[in-house]
């Protein structure tokens, strides 16, 4: 039996029939005994008062007397002389004196006898309990309860069984492929728990199959025009007359190889796992102003300035470095396409339980029709530049997942002239 369902109703039903049974021995037996304790008195009236009707008036009187007894109490009297010979009929009781002298009546041929001497020992009232109780007068009531009891049991047994089959199709589901099978359980019992943690550990697990999925794709796609280039440069090595040049050139294929990669690493990381971070509080106005002393040699390289305008003592909890990684990168970004002797702005504002940081170059910005796609993975505007003008199309793709592991929002949009980049970021209440 590997049911739980069927164990559990056999169970349910195994205790229900035992808990009948007692209940109809300790019934009968109650019955019985009360009726020796409530008229334990009356026995011996009745003795005496069945001896004189015998002694008065014959057999007749104590027939009469005993018939009397029946109706009023409903069990059998008989009265006997000492060795047990019936004064009426004159049938053989003696097997029934087997109870005499008991304090309790005693079951003789599977009826309860009570037998009282008399005083002088010369008589023996016998008293038969009508407490053979008949089953089949109480059947219906026994199977009333029965029916009710079973009710209730197999709706135990459903209540259990259902969400345990409902789980157990959802593990062989996802364990065939399906990385949305979810259980998604309401119920607040420790089964409901068991749901609710194979929910978390099956996001977490198509969390980081899908991480390692785009990444082996990202990587075969991206890898061959820089292995392409790094060959080509190996071979330029050996029949180029200029040998320093064409060691710069390999060197310099490396190094955009080198950044592919770290590029790719980091991203996986920032989407795949989330839990390896250090969550701390920290002040935003002091993590751009960190931000953008880092880029500031680069925007001079450019001919570019970046100012500031950080609203002071916004703390919001996160990973300072993730945090830092993805702000950069949009940083980066603007001072990448911001024209010669342009300038980046950088604001730090808040609404009501929110920090919204935004970051406005002055380029050409970008069409509307792709727009949305920016934030995607090597997603380029213009497919023909290369590292030198718009790297790898990871930048921005890093930054959109590391904001939206720290429960933000980051989104675009062209202004005249230019793009602004929006982070919103939640707060510490």
């Amino acid at each position: 039996m590997r049911s739980v369902y069927v164990k559990i109703l056999l169970w349910c039903f195994a205790t229900l029939l035992l808990s009948l049974v007692a209940f109809f021995g300790v019934s009968v037996y109650v019955s019985i005994t009360s009726q020796h304790g409530e008229r334990g008195g009356g026995f011996r009236l009745n003795l005496e008062d069945a001896v004189n009707a015998y002694e008065s008036g014959g057999p007749q009187a104590l027939a009469a007397r005993l018939a009397k007894y029946k109706r009023y109490f409903g069990d059998e009297h008989y009265l006997t002389n000492r060795a047990g010979r019936d004064l009426v009929t004159g049938e053989d009781r003696s097997a029934l004196l087997a109870a005499l002298n008991a304090n309790h009546p005693k079951p003789v041929n599977g009826r309860m006898v009570l037998a009282i001497p008399s005083p002088d020992d010369r008589y023996r009232l016998i008293t038969r309990f009508s407490g053979r109780v008949n089953f089949w007068t109480y059947l219906p009531y026994y199977l009333l309860i029965l029916g009710a009891v079973a009710l209730v049991c197999w709706i135990l047994a459903i209540s259990i069984a259902s969400p345990l089959r409902t789980l157990a199709r959802m593990v062989d589901r996802f364990g065939a492929g399906d990385l949305s099978a979810r259980v998604n359980s309401k119920r607040k019992d420790e089964i409901g728990e068991l749901g609710r943690a194979f929910d978390r550990m099956a996001e977490r697990i198509a969390t980081l199959l899908t991480a390692e999925r785009r990444l082996l794709q990202d990587i075969s796609h991206e890898l061959r025009s820089p292995l392409a280039r790094l060959s080509f440069a190996a071979e330029l090595i050996r029949t180029a007359q200029d040998r320093d040049a064409a060691v710069a050139r390999l060197k310099k294929e490396i190094a955009r190889l080198a950044d592919l990669v770290g590029g790719l690493i980091q991203v996986t990381r920032a989407e795949g796992d989330p839990s390896a971070g250090n969550s701390e509080e920290l002040r935003l106005d002091e993590l751009l102003d960190e931000i953008v002393g880092d880029c500031q040699m680069e925007a001079e390289a450019r001919g570019c300035h970046i100012a500031l305008k950080a609203e002071p003592r916004l703390t919001m909890r996160g990973d300072r470095e993730l945090l830092r990684r993805a702000i950069e990168n949009v940083v980066r970004n603007s001072i990448r396409y911001s024209p010669g002797g342009g300038e980046v702005d950088v604001k730090l504002g808040a609404t009501k339980d929110a920090a919204q940081i935004s970051v406005r170059d002055y380029g050409p910005g970008v069409p509307q029709d792709v727009l949305p796609k920016i934030f995607q993975p090597f997603f380029r505007v213009d497919d023909s530049r290369d590292t030198s003008t718009g790297g790898v199309g990871l930048g921005l793709a890093i930054a959109h997942r590391a904001i939206g592991l720290h429960h933000g929002r980051l989104w675009a949009e062209n202004v005249k002239p230019g793009l602004t980049v929006w982070i919103e970021l939640p707060l510490v209440a």
